[in-house]
């Protein structure tokens, strides 16, 4: 039988005995689990969508697998948004009761609805039956029942309330779960309301029986003695946690760890790399996005960076055009006809696993057109079929009339010496076009000679004009950079920015001073281009 459900997923571990959820010091089996998802669902009975404004707590399992088995349909919230964008949120997926756990009483007090403290439905819910054994039939839940609302990380926009229906978990989860057995234990410390937490790590764990490890809140420093006390043999990460974890301080007997996977996306080639090499495990950096439409499987014997080969019914297109992309000419691991051969990763076969947005046409629209998905994510492919990411639909420059991609520019400049981490962006120009801004977080002092003579082979016109050096970079709480925050704050910032003038200067890259800013926004208005300034 297929389970394509997440119930089905739940049902086949009700009477197992075994490891199901780690969390601290205590322990819970799979049995247990299940029950306390069923009491949960009993308890909310007759609620239509709930909120939820927690870290990654026993409690918050226990909700989503309620909501999974017929209880009400959990609305994740952002505990980093604002009041204002909570309230926003709320509204415009339905919330009629907010669950909280410290710290987030005050803010979930703040949005004017019903609260309840999360653990309080552990207490005094009715009874339910008892579990059905294994092998029973699963309950009676369509495929594309709604289960939550996820929204998008918003790192280049508001983000949207993507509709996370039973099917769109229970398929990753088996997928993934092919590549555990009941023995393995999953690691579990990006938060759960979002989507590549639930469905690389919590989704796998129940479809195979694996024990899931769950950590409050992402912590670089406890990454390794986590999954040596709990015995994690899978880890899931996003964005750039993998590079946090790399620039903790290295110790001899890092890879003595029983974990055997790290499994993710949005990793960098330099940091999945290294971090196989530093702890002894299989990295596999996948691509994918809360959406679900657009999936590509990771190919070991593909060249360095690329996601693996173009599958089947997935194209890139010009977005202006319509029209399919030429394939790229790789120099030097880049490709030389970014304006013919970038285009958007484009599903023309059908939707994948995308259920929609929730009550969002106009988004719906924006992603939907003639039957075909537009992820909006940047990408090329060469002429072996091997494909690169380029970046977000907002990641594209234009330099002196030509077009640049950003993740190839991030490629080589993670490769600098002492870089933990980087983002390349847009700011205007004050003619025309854009300039190419880098922000770096260093685990030392800038060179900036060392960094010039590094960045010469990008080339004139992708070798950053800004370097901003950054303590850290604003990021999502699943770690994807706010490039958006970084590119409206350009050069006025606190932190030290170096700038290459126009002027070839022999020194190549120089400390941006007051002065310089006034000359450069003194261009600006000369060009009648100050607004491109305002904030």
């Amino acid at each position: 039988m297929t389970a394509d459900t997440l119930a089905c997923l739940l049902e086949r571990r009700a009477a197992d005995d075994r490891p199901g959820l780690l969390f601290e010091d205590a322990t819970w089996t799979w049995r247990e689990v299940v029950a306390a998802c069923r009491a949960r669902a009993a308890a909310l009975s007759g609620v239509g969508h709930v909120g939820v404004l927690c870290d990654n707590v026993p409690d918050l399992i226990f909700l989503i697998g309620a909501a999974a088995l017929g209880g009400p349909v959990v609305v994740a919230l952002n505990t980093t948004r604002s009041g204002e964008e909570l309230a926003r949120d709320a509204r415009a997926t339905d919330v009629g009761l907010v669950l909280w756990d410290a710290p987030y009483g005050p803010a979930a007090a703040s949005l004017g609805l019903p609260t309840m403290p999360l653990g309080d439905l552990a207490h005094g819910a009715p009874p339910v039956a008892g579990p059905t054994e294994a092998g029973t039939a699963c309950r009676t839940l369509a495929p594309d029942e709604l289960v939550m609302l996820i929204f998008t990380s918003g790192t280049s926009g508001a983000p949207r309330a993507v509709r996370i229906t039973q099917r769109k978990i229970a398929i990753p989860g088996l997928s993934l779960g092919a590549m555990l057995t009941p023995d393995d234990v999953v690691y579990c410390s990006m938060p759960l309301f979002h989507s590549g937490a639930l469905m690389a790590a919590f989704a796998p764990a129940v479809a195979s029986g694996a024990a899931l490890a769950v950590r409050r809140r992402f912590s670089a420093s406890n990454l390794l003695p986590d999954v040596r006390r709990h015995g994690c043999t899978y880890l899931h990460y996003v964005g750039k946690a993998l590079s946090y974890v790399l620039a903790t301080p290295p110790r001899q007997d890092d890879a003595d760890n029983p974990l055997r996977i790290a499994f993710g996306n949005e990793g960098s080639a330099t940091a999945t790399r290294r971090f196989g090499e530093r702890f002894g495990c299989h990295v596999i950096d996948a691509f994918g996005s809360t959406e679900s439409a657009v999936s590509i499987t990771p190919d070991p014997a593909g060249p360095p960076g690329a996601l693996g080969r173009l599958p089947d019914g997935i194209e890139i297109r010009n977005p202006g055009t319509g029209e399919r992309c030429v394939p790229a000419v790789m120099v030097d691991g880049r490709p030389a006809n970014p304006d013919e051969a970038i285009g958007e990763l484009v599903n023309v076969a059908g939707l994948g696993l995308f259920d929609g947005y929730y009550n969002d046409r106009a988004a719906d629209v924006e992603r939907v057109r003639q039957g075909a998905y537009w992820s909006g994510d940047l990408a090329y492919a060469d002429a072996q079929g091997y494909v690169y990411f380029a970046g977000r639909g907002t990641d594209r420059l234009r330099v002196d009339g030509e077009n640049l991609a950003v993740a190839p520019i991030e490629a080589v400049l993670r490769e600098f010496d002492g870089v933990v981490e980087a983002a390349v962006y847009p700011v205007p120009d004050a003619a025309a076009g854009d300039q190419v801004m880098a922000a770096l977080v260093l685990d030392g002092p800038f060179d900036p000679a060392a960094f010039a003579a590094f960045t010469a082979a990008l080339g004139a016109k992708a070798v950053p004009r800004y370097v901003r050096l950054c303590e850290e970079l604003p990021q999502t709480p699943s770690h994807k950079i706010l490039k958006r925050v970084l590119a409206k704050e350009a050069w006025r910032t606190a932190e030290p920015v170096w700038w290459r003038p126009p002027a070839r200067d022999p020194t190549g890259f120089r400390r941006l001073t007051e002065k310089d800013i006034s000359v450069i926004e003194d261009e600006f208005a000369r060009h009648g281009r100050t607004h491109l300034l305002e904030s």
